[in-house]
């Protein structure tokens, strides 16, 4: 009772560690639905380090353009180091992505509580990163065992000079760059936004008082009319119109 009254503690950095914690583990979906949890967080792993690894084949092909060589035998130990991180990130998150992304299309399939909130865009993207993760997988497994090829393409990138790359990893980085441009128009750009839902809504307990700001945010807002219509409301009529007529 009167909660607004009381000092109100935020922990900012708490909460930080609260949310990278939940990044990584997915605690709400294990303890709600484990069995859904064990294909998503394989394909949840297999996202991150996808982006990962492409983002270390950079920074490996910069340690090149350097003159440090990134291999097993580098006379380098940052060029040795670089060669076994970049190698385990990107046999992890192929084949992990690639089983979670067939989990999560037979569950979402076969789970009829999940198929019902489960759009055509939402197998669509599942199809699509199974293409991204099968074809990085099918690269390392037949063609490029090292995946140094991708550290060429960036060094081709970087020199603005041309390089030759075979034509499976070829494929992977033109599946992989569409699925970058496809990615901020799908459901998983809330890796992104989750931090604003946490911080500004779920966590956010600032008390509408008189004359606060929040008041004046709250009577702008009641003044937008409604562009759509239900039974229970008029289209056309602003917010504060549409409440009083429920009150």
């Amino acid at each position: 009772i009167n909660w607004w009254e009381g000092g109100r503690k935020h922990r900012s950095f708490r909460g930080f560690f609260y949310l990278l914690k939940e990044y990584l583990h997915l605690g709400e979906y294990f303890h709600r639905n484990k069995s859904y949890w064990f294909v998503l967080y394989p394909w949840h792993v297999g996202f991150i380090l996808i982006i990962t690894f492409h983002i270390l084949c950079f920074f490996g092909a910069v340690l090149i353009v350097s003159g440090i060589p990134v291999s097993f035998d580098s006379p380098s130990i940052i060029g040795t180091l670089f060669y076994y991180v970049t190698l385990i990130t990107g046999v992890v998150s192929f084949i992990a992505g690639a089983f979670g992304s067939v989990g999560l299309l037979l569950k979402r399939w076969s789970d009829k509580n999940l198929k019902a909130y489960a759009s055509p865009l939402n197998f669509f993207s599942y199809l699509f990163t199974l293409l991204v993760f099968l074809s990085g997988l099918y690269a390392w497994a037949f063609a490029d065992p090292t995946l140094g090829e991708y550290r060429e393409f960036w060094v081709g990138l970087i020199t603005l000079h041309y390089v030759k790359v075979i034509p499976v990893t070829a494929f992977h980085i033109i599946i992989f760059n569409l699925f970058l441009i496809y990615l901020p128009f799908t459901r998983s750009f809330h890796y992104i936004t989750r931090f604003f839902a946490y911080f500004l809504i779920r966590w956010e307990d600032t008390p509408n008082v008189r004359g606060s700001e929040l008041e004046h945010k709250l009577q702008d807002m009641f003044k937008q009319r409604i562009t759509w219509s239900a039974p229970h409301i008029k289209s056309g009529q602003t917010w504060e119109e549409a409440a009083k007529d429920r009150g």
